[in-house]
């Protein structure tokens, strides 16, 4: 039997994101939390088909477009990415953005969008940048310190911009290409050394070095889940540290920080206090550009139709 996927791939300062346009899986018209939980528990073959080989990569984030339960929204939003889901993702929903704009649903003005941790609101811009005004951000942990092999002590926040978030402020790092494998080492030892410490659910951890141009704030490394590196300078990863800059004083409501990532492009971001809160509501602004518009190819007879990692496992099980 053969059947198709229509996707629309994009990428957003150099970190692309396939959006799922038809033929995913139906997860009915619950929450999307509940739906999310069907998607894992239910069709997840369709999350490795879709980003991880033979048709992707592991560092490809998905996304996909469903019906949202608050009438208020455009679209809903579920992100997933080669070994799970994500409940925000700032990167990903910038490229949802374009990619409804290059489908004509969407022109210059604002829209919301419904994910599963929240209602974010989205705004095109006439020189086709793509701002977003994130989920409540906040800081639940400051200065907690961590002993990591050849670094010494650590030492960082826990936040939640989205997704949780451990930022190491100190030592800071030299951030370039050239290190890559040396930064995903030390970040993956700082992830177990964390979870440890207590707290199981930080799954993204954020280093920072000095930035290469001279109108950016900071630079960043960031450590996704699936042991793969942000290529832009991560939307949740820089709505987490305006909460920090926020929470210390270090940044006013609505004054910009330009984070820039390992490429060297970057997202300008501020924030707004939230109301009765002092959590804030941080808004990211970048750009994205579509790469392709096709539809994936399935047939049962092959025997990585629903990817290749999938399959290995299957084996290795029997």
């Amino acid at each position: 039997m053969r059947s198709e996927i229509h996707v629309i791939d994009s990428h957003t300062a150099g970190e692309p994101t396939r959006v799922v346009i038809d033929g995913g899986p139906n997860l009915g018209e619950g929450s999307l939390e509940s739906r999310v939980a069907q998607f894992r528990n239910e069709f997840d073959h369709y999350r490795t088909a879709i980003v991880t080989e033979p048709r992707g990569s592991e560092v490809l984030v998905g996304a996909l477009l469903c019906s949202p339960t608050d009438t208020t929204c455009l679209t809903g939003v579920i992100f997933f990415n080669n070994v799970g889901y994500l409940g925000m993702c700032g990167h990903g929903m910038i490229g949802v953005v374009e990619t409804l704009k290059a489908r004509g649903q969407i022109s210059e003005g604002s829209c919301r969008i419904e994910t599963p941790v929240g209602v974010v609101t989205a705004e095109l811009h006439r020189d086709g940048s793509i701002s977003v005004s994130n989920v409540e951000s906040y800081r639940v942990a400051s200065d907690v310190k961590v002993d990591i092999d050849d670094v010494g002590t650590v030492i960082g926040d826990v936040v939640w911009g989205g997704n949780w978030f451990f930022l190491a402020r100190e030592p800071r790092q030299e951030i370039s290409p050239e290190r890559v494998e040396e930064l995903m080492a030390i970040a993956a030892e700082i992830r177990h050394a964390i979870n440890d410490a207590g707290y199981p659910e930080v799954d993204h951890i954020e280093l920072f070095g000095e930035p290469s141009h001279p109108e950016a704030d900071s630079r960043n490394f960031v450590l996704c889940p699936g042991m793969q590196y942000d290529r832009s300078p991560c939307g949740t990863g820089t709505s987490a540290k305006l909460a920090c800059l926020a929470a210390d004083g270090k940044l006013r409501a609505g004054q910009s920080w330009v984070q820039e990532g390992i490429l060297g492009t970057s997202f300008v971001g501020h924030f707004q206090w939230s109301e009765d809160s002092d959590r804030i509501r941080p808004i990211i602004r970048g750009r994205a550009f579509v790469t392709a518009d096709c539809r994936l190819q399935f047939d049962d007879e092959d025997p990585f139709c629903w990817g290749v990692h999938r399959t290995t496992v299957a084996h290795e099980a029997e």
